[in-house]
């Protein structure tokens, strides 16, 4: 995967440039800008560049091989600095999110933003939302932590399995439940229901991965809201629910034995600051506000990929958004030079 595609030698800009989140958006922009010639530092709080394609995303549909070569490209070739296991964040603030692990140096935004000629903040979206009675439940996760933590477990940094058993609930309907679930076959779950709130028929997995799921045994129930997780020393026992009807007042509460809840609701952006900087404006989805140009109000600062969109697992519309953002930012760059 060559995220340097434009080119086969730099060319012969200059100036020094700031990607903060090596996901992909974050790379292909580096590709861009590496190509023209700027020198790029590349700032990521985990111990590899990817982001989700390498921590979230299943094999089949990435190759971690061929992203690993790409970024060697960008490193051996264009010289592209890439400082791993570094949070950046405005100074005197913090969040917690997944990956945080990892990270062994805390760089403050203000002095990213004083030391490059141009930034680009693409540091996704890697706060999953989650469900209130979740905390302190051992075998309660989002999806995006249990894809994450098998992730983990196959490149090594976990050293014991997850959590396996015979009966699992997923609760939720995004895009991520199809790689939890398959992966809940993979290891053995006999039962697998999925609780969603709509009707199986707007899904959005789509048919194609429902009627598989179905044809393996997975119970699709519609129209479902979460009353209560019953728990025992910490472990989630059971799942209870509502299930209503639409435009009815009839509901029937009922209970599902589990030994695995999962949350599938998406995903939250993580910008480096938390309610906005000087200029690095928040909406109140959490999403860096950005004009048509990729551009904050904050001179020299651009930003891209999930923490605009707001979105996960939108790998075309991520490259597509780093790789013009790198462009504008290379306009920016070159009317400066001539100013």
């Amino acid at each position: 995967m060559k995220f340097a595609f434009m080119c086969k030698e730099p060319g012969s800009r200059r100036g020094k440039v700031a990607v903060i989140g090596a996901g992909p958006s974050g790379l292909a922009a580096t590709g861009y800008l590496s190509c023209q010639g700027y020198e790029v530092d590349v700032y990521e709080k985990l111990p590899y560049a990817g982001g989700p394609m390498m921590f979230a995303m299943p094999s089949y549909k990435v190759s971690f091989d061929g992203v690993i070569e790409g970024v060697e490209d960008l490193r051996d070739r264009f010289s592209v600095n890439f400082l791993f296991r570094t949070k950046v964040f405005k100074n005197n603030q913090n969040r917690a999110d997944v990956g945080d692990e990892f990270v062994e140096r805390n760089m403050p935004l203000e002095d990213i933003i004083e030391n490059y000629n141009a930034i680009l903040i693409s540091t996704g979206a890697w706060h999953p939302n989650t469900i209130e009675d979740f905390k302190n439940i051992r075998n309660a996760f989002t999806a995006f932590e249990y894809l994450y933590f098998w992730r983990l477990y196959e490149e090594g940094f976990l050293f014991n399995q997850f959590i396996k058993g015979r009966r699992a609930v997923v609760v939720g309907e995004d895009l991520l439940v199809v790689e939890s679930v398959k992966k809940m076959l993979e290891q053995g779950f006999e039962e697998i229901y999925i609780l969603h709130s709509s009707n199986i028929n707007e899904v959005p997995m789509g048919m194609y991965w429902i009627r598989s799921f179905l044809n393996e045994g997975v119970s699709f129930i519609q129209y479902t809201k979460i009353a209560k997780i019953v728990t025992e020393q910490g472990i989630a026992k059971a799942l209870e629910f509502v299930k209503y009807e639409p435009q009815s007042s009839h509901h029937i509460s009922r209970s599902i034995e589990c030994d695995l809840v999962i949350a599938s609701l998406g995903s939250s952006p993580t910008p480096p600051v938390i309610d906005g900087f000087n200029g690095i404006e928040i909406d109140s989805s959490g999403r860096i506000v950005v004009d048509r140009y990729f551009r904050t109000k904050r001179d020299k600062v651009y930003a891209s990929g999930s923490v605009v969109l707001g979105a996960i697992y939108r790998l075309g519309k991520s490259f597509g958004d780093g790789l013009n953002a790198a462009k504008n930012i290379d306009v920016y760059l070159q009317k400066r030079r001539y100013m």
